[in-house]
């Protein structure tokens, strides 16, 4: 089986995670364009509860331009997601997509490259959360 993301857990609060993981992101050149509070959408359109759940969806501008001049369908798999969940009381588990995953849906070996550089930011983003 194919991992598609990063993992860690951390100790802290939820929103204080979100904080961190946005700044780590940043420092890698990666800009939140979207935030989606998930447990608070699913709650709203069926009310269901879920644990505390935020999308981030991270771009790193120049890796996204490279990416789509090399081949347009890259735009369906971006931004790149980073997943951040309350999973117990002050226990947050922190889930970054792996570029390299996504990009083998494409079977482009140039865009596999690029993803390399991606994945090596993305990992060490998470690693300074």
């Amino acid at each position: 089986m194919t991992t598609i993301n990063f993992k860690r857990e951390i100790t802290d609060t939820f929103d204080h995670a979100i904080e961190r993981a946005t700044k780590a992101l940043g420092a890698e050149g990666f800009g939140v364009l979207t935030r989606i509070d998930m447990h608070s959408k699913i709650k709203e359109k069926i009310g269901k509860e879920l644990i505390p759940t935020v999308i981030l969806g991270a771009c790193n501008p120049m890796l996204a331009y490279e990416a789509y001049t090399a081949n347009s369908d890259v735009a369906s798999l971006l931004p790149c997601n980073a997943v951040v969940r309350e999973i117990a009381p002050g226990k947050i588990s922190l889930e970054f997509v792996k570029p390299t995953a996504m990009m083998q849906i494409l079977g482009d070996t140039e865009l596999a490259e690029l993803a390399r550089e991606a994945d090596t930011k993305i990992e060490r983003a998470l690693a300074n959360v």
